[in-house]
């Protein structure tokens, strides 16, 4: 629920600044998407293997969390640099998906564990689920 919330925060700045088109958010959720996980969101959907689906039900806790971190670092720095237009929010994209792709180098780092995964965690939840009914 969070992650929606904040989300639609960051959507609603880029309303405020100058953003109407749907190409132009997704050129900007691209941006905070590869410099948090190297990967824009098509290609994300792809090492997922999902065609239609929605990204983020996909993803596990960690890949959200990061999720969540790039939309609100970039949100906080739309607002303290009052970015406008397609430039100044792309840069504000990027710094606050940076942000989030540095703090996942670095668990990565110490955990020893990538956290961008193919794992589709839907479908990994749904298979525990059949595991647990078989088993009682």
């Amino acid at each position: 629920m969070r992650g929606i919330a904040i989300r639609e925060e960051l959507t609603g700045q880029w309303q405020n600044r100058g953003i109407k088109e749907s190409k132009e958010y997704e050129i900007l959720t691209a941006e905070i998407s590869r410099a948090t996980f190297d990967l824009t969101p098509s290609e994300y959907k792809r090492l997922k293997g999902l065609k239609r689906e929605n990204l983020r039900d996909h993803m596990n806790d960690l890949e959200l969390i990061f999720s969540m971190l790039g939309e609100a670092s970039t949100k906080e720095i739309t607002v303290n640099k009052n970015a406008n237009g397609l430039d100044e929010n792309k840069q504000a994209a990027y710094e606050g998906g940076t942000v989030a792709g540095n703090a996942r180098k670095e668990l990565e780092r110490k955990s020893g564990k990538k956290v961008v995964s193919q794992e589709n965690y839907l479908k990994t939840t749904q298979n525990k689920k059949l595991l647990e009914k078989k088993r009682n």
